[in-house]
């Protein structure tokens, strides 16, 4: 890999501590996006589970991850849980979906075993073959998820008849990113992207990037609220409290602390994560070596 983006980036050079530890209940989740999206799920996990410590890593030097090379989302993934891991992380969950679909399966190789990496596609693909099974399905999501696949691949390994319609709209997350939501330039962009006739006849719409909770309602106006829309911020939650449930690692003992971790510090991307997260937020700068 080459270039400014990614640098000379030698994964065997990456180094995540190995050494075998256990576990603590009082640990922190580990939550990381390109930007504020993962903030939606970071405030669905801290709405779930009030007695858990956080610490979010926003990558806000190489927003949005949607237009990146997988070979660069890997890098930007393997770096951030590598601080994540050396923070006392217990689990790390990828608030993202481009992150998801390109560095889950390496991340799953570079942490310890007895750490969890849960991806934000997969609780949304349990869902949907459960509760429609032989449906048409919509999804609208970034240039690097819609072209992967993802969704469509591990739907059909679920021998469903759902069918999946996809479409990139690659504007909307730095549209967010912007603060441009609810809003009559929000309502034009929005309104172009779900009049594509790749939506038509659709009986539910997955928001396949974690931005997108945002501008749910606007997407739900377009529908004339007639349509299931599908988030992945509480499904997410639900299974990682599934997963510390099962490893008996839910924090009942602490009084729960959040810490927000940047990777270049804006006043702009503070206020934006102060308004989505319904409180104050503090941001740390913390580049990524």
């Amino acid at each position: 890999m080459h270039g400014s983006d990614t640098g000379d980036v030698k994964f065997n050079k990456i180094r995540i501590d190995l050494q075998i530890m256990k576990l603590d209940k009082q640990q922190p989740i580990g939550v990381f996006d390109s930007g504020i999206g993962g903030l939606t799920v970071a405030h669905a996990i801290k709405k779930l589970l009030p007695q858990e410590s956080m610490i979010y890593f926003g990558d806000t030097v190489h927003l949005p991850y949607g237009d990146k090379s997988e070979a660069a989302i890997q890098a930007y993934s393997v770096k951030i849980a590598d601080i994540l891991v050396k923070k006392g992380c217990k689990v790390i969950v990828i608030a993202c979906n481009s992150a998801s679909s390109a560095a889950y399966e390496l991340l799953k190789e570079y942490v310890r075993k007895d750490i969890r990496i849960i991806n934000v596609i997969d609780p949304m693909v349990d869902l949907v073959q459960k509760q429609f099974p032989a449906r048409q399905v919509g999804l609208i999501g970034t240039k690097r998820t819609v072209q992967s696949g993802v969704y469509t691949r591990k739907l059909a390994e679920g021998k469903t008849d759902i069918t999946v319609h996809s479409l990139a709209t690659p504007l909307l997350a730095p549209m967010i990113e912007e603060g441009f939501f609810n809003n009559q330039i929000s309502h034009e962009i929005i309104n172009t992207y779900l009049s594509d006739p790749v939506l038509q006849n659709i009986e539910a719409l997955i928001l396949a990037c974690t931005h997108y909770p945002l501008i749910k309602k606007e997407i739900s106006n377009f529908f004339e609220d007639k349509l299931a829309i599908l988030d992945s911020s509480e499904v997410v939650a639900l299974a990682l409290k599934d997963h510390l449930e099962k490893e008996n690692l839910l924090n009942d003992q602490s009084t729960p602390y959040y810490h927000f971790l940047v990777s270049d510090y804006t006043e702009s991307f503070e206020a934006s994560a102060s308004l989505f997260f319904h409180e104050t937020v503090q941001l740390d700068k913390h580049p990524m070596l």
